[in-house]
C-alpha cells in the first residue's frame, strides 16, 4: 500500500555553516536537545535512535512556566542520507513513544512526513523542509492545509533557534 500524501508544506532557510553540521544538528541528540524547540518553550526530554527504523523522542515545556504538562513528539526515521536527506514520519506523542492525537487539535493528522534535504550553497547550506499529511482523513487534510501559516510561523521561530545553534558551535570549534 503506497502512502496518501497531501499537498506540501514547504519552507526553506540558508544556514552559514557546513552540510556536515547541520545534517548532525538534525539527527544527533546532542544537538536537537539544545536547539529544536519553538522560542518559548525548553527541550525536557530527548533521545534519539539515528538509523532507519529509529526514532527521536522528545517532550517540549514551555519556559519558566512550572507545574505545565509536557508536549511529545516523534519522529522515525524512514531515509537517512548522510548529508543530504533526511525523511521521518511526524507525530504527537505519550511519554512512552506511542501515538497520541494533538493535544490541541484533534482533527490533525495523526501522521505527517516531512522531507529534509540539505544543499550546499555559496556560503552555507540551503535547508528545505518539505511537510505533508500522512494517511490523512479529508477534514485532517484541510486542518492540515489550513494551517501552514501558523507552522511557517513555528518553523520560522524554530530555524531561528537552529541558525543561533549553529552559529555557537562554529564559534566554539577550533580554528
Amino acid at each position: 500500500m503506497s502512502d496518501k500524501l497531501s499537498a506540501p508544506f514547504v519552507i526553506e532557510r540558508t544556514f552559514a555553516a557546513p552540510r556536515e553540521l547541520v545534517y548532525a544538528a538534525l539527527t544527533e541528540a546532542r544537538h536537537l536537545g539544545q536547539w529544536m524547540c519553538p522560542p518559548g518553550m525548553e527541550m525536557a526530554q530527548c533521545t534519539v535512535d539515528s538509523r532507519v527504523g529509529g526514532a527521536f523522542h522528545y517532550g517540549m515545556k514551555p519556559r519558566g512556566v512550572p507545574n505545565t504538562p509536557t508536549m511529545w513528539g516523534k519522529w522515525t526515521f524512514r531515509e537517512l542520507h548522510a548529508f543530504d536527506r533526511i525523511v521521518v514520519v511526524v507525530q504527537f506523542s505519550d511519554a512512552e513513544g506511542g501515538v497520541t492525537r494533538h493535544p490541541m487539535s484533534a482533527e490533525w493528522p495523526l501522521f505527517t512526513l516531512s522531507t529534509t534535504t540539505l544543499t550546499e550553497v555559496a556560503g552555507g547550506t540551503l535547508m528545505r523542509l518539505e511537510w505533508r499529511a500522512l494517511n490523512a482523513s479529508e477534514v485532517e487534510e484541510t486542518v492540515f492545509n489550513a494551517s501552514h501559516a501558523s507552522m511557517t510561523q513555528g518553523w520560522s521561530g524554530t530555524m531561528a533557534s537552529l541558525d543561533e545553534y549553529l552559529k555557537q558551535q562554529q564559534a566554539s570549534r577550533p580554528a
